[in-house]
């Protein structure tokens, strides 16, 4: 792919890459894959989980949703991109009052015109908070590879388990990547060959 082309692709599907869908409760085919591993939901929740009413909206943290590796200067130099794309979440309660939270986030590996092809990993940190109280707090990996002729993959990370303790109240989920607020560089392990 000649660099002017890979620069386009990469300019269109960065803007792309930065638009995130928060969901407002409504059913979609990504969502359900996010969070079900199908396209379609699995039956009502069983008899020891009571519904929550207000299972609040996924939001990216200030800073979080992109991560760039950028060598020298200008549009040329950036290596790659992995950027937040979708994300989706899931609330259920329990007989004591606790609440407990699954999250999806589904990302995207974008190379830039001074990228090469090879595993892209990043941490996806995903918390649960009251104010600025951290109630819940997980960093998990996500990680492609693009491989040669490729310049954008996607991966899923799903978090489930993440509690809420009784009387909490309102709170807030928050997905960034990096492991706080989107300062770290996406890891190259390994090149592809090709």
């Amino acid at each position: 792919m000649s660099s002017n082309l890979r620069l386009a692709a990469f300019a269109s599907l960065t803007a792309l890459g930065a638009c995130t869908s928060t969901g407002s409760g409504e059913t979609n085919a990504l969502q359900n894959l996010l969070m079900y591993g199908g396209m379609t939901a699995p039956p009502l929740a069983s008899a020891g989980s009571i519904e929550v009413a207000d299972c609040p909206p996924v939001t990216v943290s200030e800073g979080g949703a992109a991560i760039r590796a950028v060598t020298g200067s200008g549009t040329d130099g950036v290596r790659s991109q992995v950027s937040i794309a979708n994300v989706a979440r899931e609330c259920s309660g329990r007989p004591d009052g606790s609440v407990v939270v699954k999250v999806g986030v589904q990302g995207r590996a974008l190379l830039g015109p001074g990228g090469g092809n090879g595993r892209f990993d990043t941490p996806v940190t995903i918390a649960l908070k009251h104010g600025d109280q951290v109630l819940a707090r997980r960093v998990a990996r996500g990680g492609v590879t693009i491989p040669p002729g490729r310049y954008e993959e996607s991966f899923v990370v799903v978090e489930d388990g993440l509690v809420v303790p009784p009387g909490t109240g309102e709170f807030d989920i928050e997905v960034s990547l990096g492991t706080g607020g989107g300062a770290a560089k996406p890891a190259r392990r390994r090149r592809a060959r090709g």
